[in-house]
C-alpha cells in the first residue's frame, strides 16, 4: 500500500495518510484530517510502500495540497498563538494556580486552542478554562505534559554543545535506563549523564546495541584466558575497539589482543559470540 508520511511539527511523530490520486512530493505541505481536526503538515516521507498490518486501517486521505493561503493561516495561528500564551499566563496568576505554562498552539481550523503546561502534581484549572473560553471564543484544551516534552516543545542546547536530539529530529522518546550508562563505562554522577530535561540523556541509547554486542562477544573482566604467552587474566576492556588486555603472570606484564587475534589463537571461539 502507497502512503505518504506526515509531521505536524520540526520534530513530531510521522503519521501516515493515504495521497489518493494527488501527487505529493517530498517536502510539500498538505491538508489532512486527524482525530484533533484539519491540520497542516510537512511530507516528510513519499510514496513509502508499507503492508496494511503496519498500519492502522481505515486510513485518513490528504485533502488537498496546502496553498499560499494555508500558510498564511499557519502564519496567523502563530501570532495568535503568541497573543493567547500572554493571556494565559495572566490569568493563571490571577488565579494563584501552581503551574507552568510551556506552549499555546491553534488548531489549524482554529477550532480548538491547545495550553500545554508543567505542575509538580494535579491543577484544578476549571475556572481557568471558563476565563480563556470566555476570552477566545472557542473550544480550550489545557494539556499537562511532563518534563521531557517540556524540553522538546522549549528546545536548547545540550552538554555535547548541540541543539536538543528531541527538538530537532526524535520523533519519539525511547526508553533509556541507568543500565545503559553502567554498559558504557559512563560515570553515574546524575550531572553528567542527565539532559536539560533532568531526565537520562536520549543519547545515551544511540550506541547502547553496540555495547550489547561488544559485551557478548568479549570476555568478562577478571576472567582467566590461556593465550600463546601463558595463563592469565583479563584486566582491561576497551569495547569499542575490541581490545582486550591480559596480565600474564610468566611473563610479568599486560599483553593486549584485539579480539579477532584471541579467536585466531582459539581462546574465543566464534560459537561463543552467538
Amino acid at each position: 500500500m502507497q502512503v505518504i508520511g506526515v509531521r505536524f511539527k520540526k520534530a513530531g511523530k510521522i503519521y501516515y495518510f493515504d495521497p489518493g490520486n494527488l501527487s505529493v512530493a517530498l517536502d510539500d505541505y498538505v491538508i489532512v484530517e486527524t482525530v484533533r481536526g484539519v491540520e497542516f503538515g510537512r511530507v516528510v516521507l513519499a510514496d513509502k510502500q508499507v503492508d496494511e498490518e503496519d498500519i492502522v486501517l481505515p486510513l485518513k486521505k490528504v485533502i488537498r495540497i496546502a496553498t499560499d493561503k494555508d500558510k498564511y493561516s499557519v502564519a496567523e495561528n502563530t501570532e495568535n498563538a503568541a497573543q493567547a500564551y500572554k493571556v494565559c499566563e495572566k490569568k493563571i496568576r490571577d488565579h494563584k494556580l501552581d503551574m507552568n505554562l510551556v506552549e499555546v498552539e491553534y488548531t489549524f481550523d482554529r477550532n480548538k486552542v491547545i495550553f500545554y503546561f508543567t505542575a509538580d502534581g494535579r491543577v484544578d484549572f476549571r475556572n481557568l478554562v471558563k476565563d480563556l473560553a470566555a476570552v477566545f471564543k472557542t473550544r480550550i484544551e489545557l494539556r499537562q505534559i511532563g518534563v521531557r516534552d517540556e524540553a522538546k516543545l522549549l528546545g536548547g542546547i545540550g552538554p555535547c554543545g548541540r541543539m536538543l536530539c528531541c527538538s530537532t529530529f526524535l520523533g519519539d522518546f525511547e526508553p533509556v535506563s541507568i543500565k545503559m550508562a553502567k554498559d558504557q563505562n559512563l560515570s553515574l554522577n546524575p550531572a553528567k549523564i542527565s539532559g536539560l530535561c533532568g531526565r537520562l540523556m536520549c543519547c545515551l541509547k544511540y550506541e547502547n546495541d553496540e555495547y550489547e554486542e561488544a559485551k557478548r562477544e568479549l570476555p568478562d573482566l577478571g576472567e582467566a584466558i590461556r593465550t600463546s604467552y601463558g595463563s592469565g587474566k583479563v584486566v582491561g576492556l576497551n569495547i569499542l575497539e575490541r581490545l582486550i588486555q591480559i596480565e600474564v603472570p610468566e611473563k610479568e606484564r599486560v599483553i593486549e589482543y584485539t579480539l579477532d587475534e584471541l579467536i585466531e589463537e582459539g581462546v574465543i571461539s566464534t560459537q561463543a559470540m552467538d
